[in-house]
């Protein structure tokens, strides 16, 4: 007798337990089912550099491509330029990536500041590509505190060279999968950042330290990667060039950046250019 209430006893135990376990991991088990891909958008802009230059739909194509690469990752270039007319393409959207005219001016025009800083706020990442660092002395200071860092010929200059490429913080996921090189390119000078960027990449121009990339991890979780390198269409062949860029992208969306670098495998043909169109 005593057995058998032992037994019944273990047993209504064991359906307690389970019970209990079952409601506790329901919820997770759910929110594990519920994640989908980490969502990356990609924002060209018109067409206005010389070409072979500042080719941005092309090379937000290509970045799409590598960042495709990586598993769980879903990136999509927008369909329409500067921002998507579409507000589902934002719904769930983990990272932003400009590469474009000034960025400032597009994400803090009166006509989409509020749903920018609505993103930033929720703690989206974001990336600004070379021009894309710009921005109008008006909105300019604001742009700082949400990328790190900005650019304006107010106080900023141009260089073109080639100069050795320099990882100031090697230990970042930026850092990874690539070494220092020799990178011709349009570097600008003298940017201005937010006492909270670090610098991850420089060159030296004129014996002076030029801060070419940087990174921001913004107050409520959501992370900022600048850089001012990608004037020239052809730099985006160069595999260890594109390493720092897919890193950095990935990064800010929250992704563990392998430690051998991101995949950012393309062929020759993904990079080449259409012919330029007649005069």
């Amino acid at each position: 007798m005593r057995e058998q209430r032992a037994a019944s006893v273990a047993r209504a135990m064991w359906t307690l337990l389970v019970c209990v376990s079952s409601a506790v991991l329901a919820p997770s088990l759910a929110a594990r089912a519920d994640d989908g891909p980490t969502k990356i958008l990609l924002v060209p802009t018109a067409f206005d550099h010389p070409y072979a230059t500042h080719m941005y739909a092309q090379v937000c194509q290509l970045l799409a491509a590598c960042l495709n690469q990586t598993p769980g990752v879903e990136a999509i270039v927008c369909p329409d330029l500067d921002w998507p007319h579409d507000p589902a393409l934002l719904e769930d959207v983990d990272a932003l990536v400009y590469y474009s005219r000034p960025a400032g001016d597009i994400v803090l025009s009166p006509a989409n500041r509020e749903a920018f800083l609505a993103l930033m706020n929720k703690g989206v990442g974001f990336t600004a590509i070379h021009w894309a660092t710009a921005a109008e002395e008006a909105v300019g200071p604001l742009y700082e505190r949400t990328l790190g860092g900005w650019f304006n010929f107010a106080f900023c200059g141009l260089k073109v060279d080639k100069l050795p490429l320099l990882q100031k913080q090697p230990e970042h996921p930026i850092c990874r999968g690539w070494q220092t090189y020799d990178l011709r390119d349009e570097f600008y000078l003298n940017m201005k950042l937010d006492p909270r960027a670090v610098p991850v990449l420089a060159v030296e121009v004129d014996s002076t330290a030029q801060t070419v990339a940087w990174v921001l991890e913004r107050e409520g979780g959501g992370r900022s990667f600048g850089t001012t390198l990608g004037h020239f269409h052809d730099n985006y062949a160069i595999p260890a060039f594109r390493q720092p860029l897919v890193n950095g992208i990935l990064w800010t969306a929250g992704v563990e950046v392998p430690a051998a670098g991101a995949a950012v495998t393309l062929a020759p043909e993904d990079v080449e250019l259409p012919p330029p169109p007649s005069p």
